[in-house]
This record gives C-alpha cells, structure tokens and sequence, in this order.
C-alpha cells in the first residue's frame, strides 16, 4: 500500500518542485531602450531582465534610430518569433524628432497595439516628449497621442519614460536626448512599476 502511495505522490512532488512559467516581455522601442551610448550592461532594459528573473523572461528587440514606421514593419515578424505575454512598446520619439506628422505616428502605434493584442499580449505604452524647441503646439500634438492611445485602448500606460529628471541635462549624455547610465535604474523601476505582470 505504501508504494502504491508513494508512486501516486511522486509525479505531484516533480510538478511542485518546478519552477512557475512566468511571461515573456518584449521590449520593443528605439535608442533609448536600445542602450544608446552604454555600456551593454547597463540599460533599462537590461537591468528590468535581471530585477524579474528567473520569474520572468525579457526580450530586448530595441533598435536605436527606429521609428513609428519601422517598428511597424518589424513587429509581426517579433510577435511570431517571441511570443510575447506583454509588449513594452516605447516608439515615436524619432518621428518627432524628425517632424514627422503626428497622424502617421498615431496610426502606426495604434496598428502595432492592434497587432500585439491580436496575438494576446497584453500592451504597456511608453510615451515621451519633444524638446521645446520644437514649438508647443507640435509638442502638445504629440504628447496628446500616448495619452488619447492608451485611453482608446485601455492600456497600460506610462506617460513619460523619463519622468522626474527629463528637464535635468545633467542627466542626459552630451547630445541631450538620452538619459546617462546612473539614470537607466530610474527608468527601469518607472516601467516594472507599470508591467501588467506579477
């Protein structure tokens, strides 16, 4: 009788001993979730890879100069490969950058929300916003995208990436654009506090 209970016991002890599938996170955005200027090691999105696992797997597909357009054409070829439970998608600062109009960037986001959430993951959007220098009612036009996209489409949203420093250029490196090593915790801990994981 005894063995016949132990037999019984041992696949269920295997299957506690196992470690919980946790979610997969793409991250999916431009230089400054590529690590732009760093070393490997030390960008956001490195340092959120460490802070969630073993738990929790993260992908890095950042590609620095990437815009709304590019992004979309590169997605459903990162869906398929990876298979993400949650897409970070942090797109649109060089569209801006380059004056590009807002409507375009609008549509490609909302064709890459579209994606993801067709493939079942789940969307945190990351918003930024332009220098001054590129006038207000440009500036407002586009910060007005992230916030009108994550309303529709009741994401997860994180309204600035580099929220409590972004007027500091001593935090950024010399072009001013992006956010100099010491801040990338700053950042990372801005977006983990966002993720729709556990």
């Amino acid at each position: 009788m005894r063995s016949i209970v132990c037999k019984m016991l041992f696949p269920l002890l295997l299957l506690w001993q196992l470690p919980a599938v946790g979610a997969t996170v793409l991250v999916f955005g431009d230089s400054l979730s590529a690590g732009y200027g760093l070393a490997p090691d030390q960008g956001w999105a490195t340092l959120l890879a460490r802070e969630l696992a073993p738990r929790h797997r993260v992908v890095n597909a950042s590609v620095s100069g990437e815009t709304s357009a590019g992004g979309l054409s590169r997605l459903p070829d990162a869906l398929a490969r990876h298979k993400p439970d949650v897409l970070v998608l942090e797109l649109g600062a060089n569209d801006g950058l380059r004056g590009l109009p807002v409507a375009e960037m609008r549509r490609n986001l909302q064709r890459m929300i579209d994606l993801a959430q067709a493939s079942r993951a789940k969307v945190l959007l990351v918003g930024m916003a332009l220098p001054p220098n590129y006038g207000p009612r440009y500036g407002a036009e586009f910060r007005a995208v992230y916030d009108d996209l994550a309303r529709r489409n009741r994401l997860a949203y994180l309204p600035l990436l580099v929220e409590g420093f972004a007027g500091d250029l001593s935090a950024f490196q010399p072009d001013g654009l992006h956010p100099r090593a010491e801040k990338q915790a700053t950042m990372m801990r801005a977006v983990k506090a966002k993720l729709p994981v556990k």
